[in-house]
C-alpha cells in the first residue's frame, strides 16, 4: 500500500511537531507562498468537501524548505 503525498505530509508534521505557522515559515524559505487555509485543506480527511490533494510541487517545495530550516542555509562560497 503506497502512501499519498498527503499521508507523507501528515506524518512529517506529526513527527516534527510542526504547527501551521511553522509550515508557512518553512515554505517561505524557498519563496513558496502557502496559506493556513490551504494547509488545513490538505490535512482534512479525503471525504471532506474542502479536502485538497497535496501535489508533488507542494510537497517538493516543503521538503526543500525543511532542509534549509533544519540545516540552516549553506554559507556562501568565497571568491578567489
Amino acid at each position: 500500500m503506497a502512501l499519498s503525498n498527503n499521508d507523507v505530509f501528515k506524518k512529517l508534521r506529526v513527527a516534527l511537531k510542526l504547527r501551521d505557522d511553522d509550515i508557512v515559515q518553512i515554505c517561505s524559505l524557498v519563496d513558496f507562498k502557502v496559506t493556513k487555509s490551504e494547509i488545513g485543506a490538505i490535512f482534512r480527511s479525503e471525504d471532506h468537501p474542502k479536502y485538497m490533494e497535496c501535489g508533488d510541487q507542494f510537497l517538493r517545495n516543503f521538503l526543500n524548505g525543511l532542509v534549509i530550516h533544519m540545516r540552516e542555509p549553506l554559507p556562501k562560497k568565497k571568491e578567489n
